[in-house]
Protein backbone atom coordinates (compact mmCIF):
# COMPACT_ATOMS: atom_id res chain seq x y z
CA UNK A 1 0.00 0.00 0.00
CA UNK A 2 1.60 3.45 -0.85
CA UNK A 3 1.54 6.61 1.51
CA UNK A 4 -1.64 8.09 0.05
CA UNK A 5 -3.36 5.20 0.38
CA UNK A 6 -2.11 4.54 3.87
CA UNK A 7 -3.38 8.11 4.62
CA UNK A 8 -7.06 7.28 3.14
CA UNK A 9 -6.98 4.46 5.53
CA UNK A 10 -5.51 5.40 8.52
CA UNK A 11 -5.23 9.45 8.40
CA UNK A 12 -3.31 10.83 10.89
CA UNK A 13 -4.31 12.16 14.34
CA UNK A 14 -4.86 16.16 14.24
CA UNK A 15 -3.69 18.71 17.49
CA UNK A 16 -6.66 20.01 18.90
CA UNK A 17 -7.12 23.12 16.28
CA UNK A 18 -6.48 20.76 13.18
CA UNK A 19 -8.82 18.32 14.71
CA UNK A 20 -11.77 20.66 15.04
CA UNK A 21 -11.55 21.69 11.67
CA UNK A 22 -11.24 18.28 10.33
CA UNK A 23 -14.58 17.68 12.18
CA UNK A 24 -15.90 20.92 10.65
CA UNK A 25 -15.15 19.52 7.12
CA UNK A 26 -15.91 15.87 7.91
CA UNK A 27 -19.62 17.36 8.50
CA UNK A 28 -20.01 20.37 6.68
CA UNK A 29 -18.99 18.97 3.05
CA UNK A 30 -21.20 16.44 3.03
CA UNK A 31 -23.95 18.66 4.67
CA UNK A 32 -23.51 21.52 1.82
CA UNK A 33 -23.56 18.95 -1.38
CA UNK A 34 -27.06 17.85 -0.05
CA UNK A 35 -28.11 21.26 0.79
CA UNK A 36 -26.93 22.19 -3.19
CA UNK A 37 -28.43 18.80 -4.51
CA UNK A 38 -31.81 20.32 -2.85
CA UNK A 39 -31.51 23.14 -4.44
CA UNK A 40 -30.40 22.71 -7.48
CA UNK A 41 -33.44 20.19 -7.89
CA UNK A 42 -35.25 22.80 -6.95
CA UNK A 43 -34.45 25.49 -8.75
CA UNK A 44 -34.59 22.93 -12.18
CA UNK A 45 -38.17 21.98 -11.04
CA UNK A 46 -39.11 25.57 -10.84
CA UNK A 47 -37.56 26.66 -13.92
CA UNK A 48 -39.41 23.53 -15.32
CA UNK A 49 -42.25 24.42 -14.08
CA UNK A 50 -42.31 27.91 -15.59
CA UNK A 51 -41.84 26.87 -18.57
CA UNK A 52 -43.27 23.79 -19.33
CA UNK A 53 -46.54 24.28 -17.03
CA UNK A 54 -47.53 23.15 -13.35
CA UNK A 55 -45.06 19.70 -12.33
CA UNK A 56 -44.85 17.46 -9.35
CA UNK A 57 -41.52 17.52 -7.49
CA UNK A 58 -39.09 16.45 -7.95
CA UNK A 59 -37.61 17.00 -11.75
CA UNK A 60 -37.75 14.16 -14.12
CA UNK A 61 -33.92 12.35 -14.05
CA UNK A 62 -32.91 13.43 -17.28
CA UNK A 63 -33.51 17.04 -15.85
CA UNK A 64 -31.55 16.44 -12.69
CA UNK A 65 -29.06 14.89 -14.11
CA UNK A 66 -28.29 18.16 -16.22
CA UNK A 67 -29.12 20.25 -12.68
CA UNK A 68 -26.22 18.28 -10.89
CA UNK A 69 -23.18 19.53 -13.24
CA UNK A 70 -22.81 23.06 -11.05
CA UNK A 71 -23.21 21.29 -8.25
CA UNK A 72 -20.30 18.73 -9.10
CA UNK A 73 -18.33 21.10 -9.90
CA UNK A 74 -18.60 23.66 -7.00
CA UNK A 75 -18.07 20.27 -4.70
CA UNK A 76 -15.44 19.36 -6.35
CA UNK A 77 -13.51 22.33 -5.94
CA UNK A 78 -13.93 22.57 -2.84
CA UNK A 79 -12.75 19.16 -1.82
CA UNK A 80 -9.29 19.25 -3.94
CA UNK A 81 -8.69 22.52 -1.94
CA UNK A 82 -9.92 20.75 1.79
CA UNK A 83 -7.22 18.05 0.71
CA UNK A 84 -4.58 20.39 -0.48
CA UNK A 85 -4.83 21.55 2.79
CA UNK A 86 -4.07 18.39 4.50
CA UNK A 87 -1.11 17.82 2.99
CA UNK A 88 -2.82 15.27 -0.41
CA UNK A 89 -4.79 15.52 -3.40
CA UNK A 90 -7.87 14.27 -5.42
CA UNK A 91 -5.14 12.36 -7.30
CA UNK A 92 -3.39 10.91 -4.12
CA UNK A 93 -6.94 9.04 -3.07
CA UNK A 94 -8.17 8.38 -6.56
CA UNK A 95 -4.91 5.98 -6.72
CA UNK A 96 -4.63 5.80 -10.49
CA UNK A 97 -1.84 3.68 -10.99
CA UNK A 98 -0.19 3.17 -14.69
CA UNK A 99 -0.62 -0.18 -16.13
CA UNK A 100 -3.03 -1.29 -13.93
CA UNK A 101 -6.16 0.37 -15.24
CA UNK A 102 -7.25 -3.35 -16.00
CA UNK A 103 -6.85 -4.77 -13.16
CA UNK A 104 -9.03 -1.27 -11.37
CA UNK A 105 -11.93 -2.19 -14.06
CA UNK A 106 -12.00 -5.46 -13.13
CA UNK A 107 -12.20 -4.64 -9.36
CA UNK A 108 -14.47 -1.96 -9.65
CA UNK A 109 -17.00 -4.60 -11.49
CA UNK A 110 -16.70 -7.05 -8.60
CA UNK A 111 -17.42 -4.18 -5.74
CA UNK A 112 -20.38 -3.11 -7.97
CA UNK A 113 -21.56 -6.74 -7.73
CA UNK A 114 -20.63 -7.01 -3.81
CA UNK A 115 -22.32 -3.50 -3.74
CA UNK A 116 -25.64 -4.10 -5.74
CA UNK A 117 -26.75 -6.80 -3.73
CA UNK A 118 -27.33 -5.54 -0.34
CA UNK A 119 -28.56 -2.25 -1.81
CA UNK A 120 -31.33 -4.21 -3.84
CA UNK A 121 -32.08 -6.19 -0.30
CA UNK A 122 -32.80 -3.34 1.83
CA UNK A 123 -35.03 -1.96 -1.48
CA UNK A 124 -37.17 -4.99 -0.80
CA UNK A 125 -36.72 -5.16 2.15
CA UNK A 126 -38.20 -1.51 3.24
CA UNK A 127 -40.81 -1.94 0.77
CA UNK A 128 -41.84 -5.43 2.43
CA UNK A 129 -42.41 -3.05 5.68
CA UNK A 130 -44.31 -0.62 3.60
CA UNK A 131 -46.33 -2.38 1.91
CA UNK A 132 -46.46 -6.20 2.45
CA UNK A 133 -47.66 -9.04 0.37
CA UNK A 134 -48.17 -5.83 -1.93
CA UNK A 135 -44.71 -4.44 -2.77
CA UNK A 136 -44.61 -5.70 -6.11
CA UNK A 137 -47.54 -4.10 -6.98
CA UNK A 138 -46.17 -1.39 -5.36
CA UNK A 139 -43.05 -1.00 -7.50
CA UNK A 140 -45.59 0.28 -10.54
CA UNK A 141 -45.94 3.49 -8.83
CA UNK A 142 -43.50 4.37 -5.52
CA UNK A 143 -40.62 4.36 -8.18
CA UNK A 144 -42.61 6.13 -11.13
CA UNK A 145 -45.04 8.68 -11.55
CA UNK A 146 -46.24 9.34 -14.54
CA UNK A 147 -47.40 13.13 -13.70
CA UNK A 148 -44.16 14.19 -13.08
CA UNK A 149 -43.12 14.23 -17.22
CA UNK A 150 -43.30 17.24 -18.71
CA UNK A 151 -43.92 18.29 -21.70
CA UNK A 152 -40.59 18.40 -23.56
CA UNK A 153 -39.78 18.14 -27.60
CA UNK A 154 -37.57 16.10 -28.81
CA UNK A 155 -35.32 18.47 -29.35
CA UNK A 156 -34.85 19.91 -25.89
CA UNK A 157 -35.09 16.26 -24.93
CA UNK A 158 -32.19 15.50 -26.95
CA UNK A 159 -30.19 18.10 -25.79
CA UNK A 160 -30.77 17.45 -22.26
CA UNK A 161 -30.27 13.74 -22.56
CA UNK A 162 -26.37 14.96 -24.35
CA UNK A 163 -25.65 17.32 -21.49
CA UNK A 164 -26.82 14.21 -18.95
CA UNK A 165 -24.83 11.46 -20.51
CA UNK A 166 -21.31 13.94 -21.58
CA UNK A 167 -21.30 15.60 -17.66
CA UNK A 168 -22.94 13.45 -15.10
CA UNK A 169 -21.26 10.17 -14.87
CA UNK A 170 -17.85 11.49 -15.39
CA UNK A 171 -18.33 14.09 -13.27
CA UNK A 172 -20.54 13.04 -10.39
CA UNK A 173 -18.75 9.50 -9.61
CA UNK A 174 -15.16 11.14 -8.77
CA UNK A 175 -17.06 13.86 -6.69
CA UNK A 176 -19.30 11.88 -4.91
CA UNK A 177 -16.59 9.56 -4.00
CA UNK A 178 -14.29 12.05 -2.87
CA UNK A 179 -16.27 14.24 -1.06
CA UNK A 180 -18.38 11.37 0.94
CA UNK A 181 -15.15 8.29 1.26
CA UNK A 182 -12.56 10.31 0.34
CA UNK A 183 -11.95 13.71 2.13
CA UNK A 184 -15.25 13.59 4.67
CA UNK A 185 -14.92 9.94 5.88
CA UNK A 186 -10.93 10.66 6.23
CA UNK A 187 -11.67 13.85 8.01
CA UNK A 188 -14.14 12.21 10.41
CA UNK A 189 -11.99 8.97 11.30
CA UNK A 190 -9.41 11.73 12.89
CA UNK A 191 -11.94 12.34 15.37
CA UNK A 192 -14.38 9.44 15.33
CA UNK A 193 -13.89 6.01 15.36
CA UNK A 194 -13.83 4.70 11.94
CA UNK A 195 -17.24 2.62 12.20
CA UNK A 196 -18.83 5.76 13.36
CA UNK A 197 -17.03 8.20 10.31
CA UNK A 198 -18.18 5.45 7.80
CA UNK A 199 -21.86 5.77 9.21
CA UNK A 200 -21.60 9.38 9.74
CA UNK A 201 -21.02 9.85 6.12
CA UNK A 202 -22.75 7.16 4.76
CA UNK A 203 -26.20 9.05 6.33
CA UNK A 204 -25.37 12.01 4.73
CA UNK A 205 -24.97 10.07 1.55
CA UNK A 206 -28.05 8.50 1.98
CA UNK A 207 -30.08 12.26 2.59
CA UNK A 208 -28.92 13.47 -0.55
CA UNK A 209 -30.55 11.07 -3.23
CA UNK A 210 -34.14 11.37 -1.34
CA UNK A 211 -34.09 14.81 -3.65
CA UNK A 212 -34.48 12.31 -6.46
CA UNK A 213 -37.33 10.17 -4.80
CA UNK A 214 -40.24 10.75 -6.90
CA UNK A 215 -43.23 9.95 -4.03
CA UNK A 216 -43.08 9.95 -0.53
CA UNK A 217 -42.74 5.90 -0.17
CA UNK A 218 -39.71 6.62 -2.36
CA UNK A 219 -37.64 8.74 -0.28
CA UNK A 220 -37.95 5.98 2.65
CA UNK A 221 -36.61 3.64 0.13
CA UNK A 222 -33.91 5.85 -1.01
CA UNK A 223 -32.61 6.61 2.16
CA UNK A 224 -32.32 3.59 3.74
CA UNK A 225 -31.05 1.83 0.70
CA UNK A 226 -28.19 4.29 -0.48
CA UNK A 227 -27.45 4.32 3.17
CA UNK A 228 -26.22 0.91 3.15
CA UNK A 229 -25.15 0.91 -0.52
CA UNK A 230 -22.90 4.19 1.68
CA UNK A 231 -21.66 1.76 4.10
CA UNK A 232 -20.64 -0.65 1.84
CA UNK A 233 -18.36 1.82 -0.15
CA UNK A 234 -17.27 3.22 3.08
CA UNK A 235 -15.63 0.00 3.71
CA UNK A 236 -14.22 -0.62 0.62
CA UNK A 237 -12.66 2.46 0.40
CA UNK A 238 -10.74 1.39 3.78
CA UNK A 239 -9.58 -1.90 2.97
CA UNK A 240 -8.71 -0.93 -0.46
CA UNK A 241 -6.64 2.30 0.66
CA UNK A 242 -8.06 4.38 -3.00
CA UNK A 243 -11.23 4.93 -4.47
CA UNK A 244 -10.57 4.65 -8.55
CA UNK A 245 -12.48 0.88 -7.98
CA UNK A 246 -15.04 2.47 -6.25
CA UNK A 247 -15.36 5.35 -8.73
CA UNK A 248 -15.65 3.04 -11.48
CA UNK A 249 -17.80 0.58 -10.21
CA UNK A 250 -20.16 4.12 -9.19
CA UNK A 251 -19.55 5.61 -12.75
CA UNK A 252 -20.80 2.82 -14.27
CA UNK A 253 -23.82 2.89 -11.95
CA UNK A 254 -24.21 6.78 -13.21
CA UNK A 255 -23.95 5.92 -17.05
CA UNK A 256 -26.08 3.29 -17.07
CA UNK A 257 -28.61 5.62 -15.57
CA UNK A 258 -28.47 8.38 -18.00
CA UNK A 259 -27.49 6.67 -21.01
CA UNK A 260 -31.77 5.48 -21.81
CA UNK A 261 -31.82 8.92 -21.80
CA UNK A 262 -30.94 9.18 -25.41
CA UNK A 263 -33.90 6.90 -26.50
CA UNK A 264 -36.11 9.74 -24.88
CA UNK A 265 -35.74 12.43 -27.97
CA UNK A 266 -36.65 9.19 -30.09
CA UNK A 267 -39.61 8.33 -28.23
CA UNK A 268 -41.09 12.28 -27.92
CA UNK A 269 -40.68 12.20 -32.16
CA UNK A 270 -43.11 9.25 -32.22
CA UNK A 271 -45.30 10.37 -29.36
CA UNK A 272 -44.77 7.98 -26.28
CA UNK A 273 -44.31 9.16 -22.99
Amino acid sequence: MTTSARSLASPPLPGRRSGSRALAWGVGLPALRVVLVAAACTLAWLLLTAWAGPADFPPPPLVAAVAMLPVNVVCLLLVVRRLRATGTSAAALIGYRRGRLGRDVLWGLLWLAVLYVPFVLTIMLVMWALHGAGMFTAFETVFFDPEAIPPLSPGVAAVLAILAVLTFAPLNAPTEELVYRGSAQRDLASRMPLPAAILVSSAFFGVQHVWYAPTPDAVIVYACAFFVWGVGSGIIAWRQGRLLPLIIAHGLVNLLSTLPALAVPFLLANGVR
